[in-house]
C-alpha cells in the first residue's frame, strides 16, 4: 500500500503550494462572496443576514439589466475581434522565417504594458483633436467623437482591449500551429489543396483545442473589463459603457454596499459559467 501511494503523494506534494494558493485566492473568496451576497455587509464589517433580499433587489434593478446588456454587447464585439486578430497574427508569425522572435516580441509588447497606461494613450488618440481624428480629417471623414457617442464607445473600447490583450492569445494559437504535423499540410499540398482548403480542412480542426481555450479566456476577460473603462470613460457617456464589473465597483467602493456588490458578482460568475458551457458545447466538444 505504501508503495502504491508513494507516487500520488509525491505528486501532491509538488502541486501543494499552487493548490494552497488556488484555494486561498480563488475558492475561498468565491465561497465568501456567495455567503456575503446573502447579507447586508457594510464597510465597518458589521453584517446581518438578509437571505435572498439582495437577489430580489437585483432582479428589480434597472442598472443591473442595463449593465448586463452593455457587457453582452461589448463581449459580442470584443471576442470575435480579438480572436480574429490573434489568429491572423499567429498565422503570419508561423509563416515568417526571418527574425520571427523579434516580431513575436514586438507583437507581445502591448500585453505587458499597463491597462492604465494603454487607456491614457488611447484616450489621447481618440480625442476630438487627437491622432486618429487628425488622420480622419485629412481624408475628410472626421473628426468623430468616439468617447462621447453611445454608439461608438463600446467598439472603441473593444479596439483598445484587443490591442492590449491579443498578444497572449496569439502565443497560445502560435503554439497550437507549431504542434500541427507538417506532413499533413505537405500531403494536402501534394493532393492539390490550396491555402484556404488546407486551413479549413487541416489547420482549423487541429487548432480547435487551442482556439477553444482562447475563446474561453477572452470571453472571461471581456466580462471582467474594468481598467480601460475606468480610465477612459468612467461608465459614460450616459452609462453606454457601464459594465457589470464597473457596477460591482460602484456598489462596493462608492456606495459601500458590499453584500449587494457580492450579489452582482455571483450573477456575473453564473453568466460567465453558462457562456463558457455553451462555448464548450459548440466549439469544444469531446476533442478538447
Amino acid at each position: 500500500m505504501r508503495h502504491r501511494l508513494r507516487d500520488p503523494i509525491t505528486g501532491l506534494l509538488f502541486v501543494l503550494p499552487m493548490l494552497v494558493l488556488f484555494l486561498m485566492f480563488r475558492i475561498f473568496p468565491t465561497l465568501a462572496a456567495a455567503g456575503m451576497s446573502l447579507t447586508n455587509w457594510n464597510i465597518g464589517g458589521e453584517w446581518s443576514f438578509t437571505g435572498a433580499d439582495n437577489y430580489v433587489r437585483l432582479v428589480n434593478d434597472p442598472n443591473f439589466w442595463s449593465s448586463l446588456r452593455v457587457t453582452l454587447v461589448y463581449t459580442a464585439i470584443y471576442v470575435p475581434l480579438v480572436v480574429l486578430v490573434s489568429l491572423g497574427t499567429a498565422l503570419l508569425l508561423n509563416a515568417v522565417v526571418f527574425l520571427r522572435g523579434l516580431f513575436r516580441g514586438i507583437l507581445f509588447l502591448p500585453y505587458v504594458t499597463s491597462f492604465v497606461f494603454a487607456g491614457i494613450i488611447w484616450r489621447w488618440i481618440y480625442e476630438f483633436d487627437g491622432l486618429l481624428n487628425g488622420l480622419l480629417a485629412k481624408v475628410e471623414l472626421g473628426p468623430v467623437a468616439f468617447m462621447e457617442r453611445a454608439d461608438l464607445v463600446l467598439p472603441a473600447l473593444a479596439v483598445v482591449s484587443c490591442w492590449k490583450g491579443f498578444g497572449y492569445s496569439m502565443l497560445i494559437l502560435l503554439a497550437g500551429l507549431k504542434a500541427i504535423p507538417g506532413t499533413y499540410l505537405e500531403a494536402a499540398t501534394v493532393d492539390g489543396a490550396n491555402a484556404w482548403q488546407r486551413f479549413r480542412s487541416i489547420t482549423l480542426p487541429l487548432l480547435k483545442p487551442a482556439l477553444f481555450f482562447v475563446l474561453v479566456i477572452e470571453t472571461i476577460s471581456s466580462f471582467q473589463v474594468f481598467d480601460t473603462i475606468y480610465v477612459m470613460t468612467g461608465g459614460g457617456p450616459a452609462k453606454a459603457s457601464y459594465t457589470l464589473i464597473y457596477g460591482i465597483f460602484e456598489r462596493g467602493f462608492r456606495f459601500w454596499e458590499f453584500g449587494y456588490a457580492a450579489t452582482w458578482g455571483m450573477v456575473l460568475f453564473a453568466v460567465v459559467l453558462v457562456v463558457s458551457l455553451i462555448q464548450r458545447r459548440i466549439v469544444g466538444k469531446e476533442d478538447t
